[in-house]
């Protein structure tokens, strides 16, 4: 097996012709490595200062007519094409990773100190909903049952809200990252990083096997663009300005210029 005019496992050749292990595995393996020893750097960076703080990631890497890109967090890439617009990335919130996060709190009932229910409920329960029959989910649900209310269901819900507006714990909007070491909950001492995950999803894109045109982009960008603007939205933007624009070096880039513009426009009131 070659990477990039090298050979790669040469110690186990055995094992990994029987396991059809391929170069990509390797390069989504080595992605997968980097942000878990990144996060353990900011960790111990963070620690060392006395700061806080995270963030998510979204890293694209070409290599070998395939493109690699590698979320963790709220995030997205897509691929802008004269007629197709396709996702290269997976937004990981605390509602897309429900039953993970619920898993976690099931096993770990003490990461929760007695504050917060793990169920998840239509609505934030109050005390005349006690003994009432509710709709409910638990980690091992992916549909809805009934349960009668008790006292602990009345607590804060791990996961609350609803889309953009999800919370986990009170706190944070997304579920994977990098940092936060030291983040907690407000005014008490329950932290929020054995819920995150720095480990990304890592998508593949052969582009060997498309016809790709000059004016064909991946564009990638955080929740303040894609907060306001779709994705067929930004497809747009990206179609009716590049063409019109082929002699521009800088193109690529000023194409943002109307989509700020727009973004302005569409912000201010009616």
């Amino acid at each position: 097996m070659h990477l990039n005019g090298r050979c790669i496992c040469p110690s186990d050749p055995q094992f990994v012709e029987e396991k059809g292990i391929r170069a990509e595995d390797l390069v989504i393996g080595a992605l997968e490595s980097a942000f878990q020893e990144c996060d353990e750097v900011i960790g111990r960076e963070l620690e060392a200062s006395g700061q806080v703080g995270g963030c998510t990631a979204l890293v694209a890497v070409s290599l070998q007519g395939k493109l690699y890109v590698a979320n963790a967090g709220d995030s997205r890439a897509i691929l802008v094409r004269r007629d197709e617009i396709r996702p290269l990335s997976f937004e990981f919130t605390p509602e897309t990773e429900r039953q993970r996060i619920q898993q976690l709190a099931f096993v770990y009932p003490e990461l929760l100190a007695g504050e917060f229910t793990r169920l998840e409920f239509p609505r934030r329960l109050k005390g005349d909903d006690l003994g009432q029959k509710v709709l409910f989910r638990d980690h091992h649900m992916s549909g809805w049952s009934y349960k009668r209310v008790d006292k602990s269901d009345l607590k804060y819900p791990l996961i609350h809200g609803q889309g953009r507006q999800a919370r986990l714990l009170g706190t944070l909007a997304v579920s994977r990252g990098l940092g936060d070491h030291q983040l907690r909950v407000l005014d008490t001492n329950i932290q929020l990083k054995p819920f995150l995950l720095s480990v990304p999803q890592v998508t593949v894109l052969d582009v060997d096997q498309l016809e790709l045109q000059e004016d064909d982009v991946v564009v990638m960008a955080t929740d303040g663009l894609w907060d306001v603007l779709s994705n067929e939205q930004v497809a747009w933007l990206v179609r009716s300005f590049l063409p019109g624009n082929q002699k521009d070096p800088h193109r690529y880039c000023t194409c943002w210029g109307p989509a700020w513009a727009w973004v302005g426009a569409s912000s201010k009131p009616k």
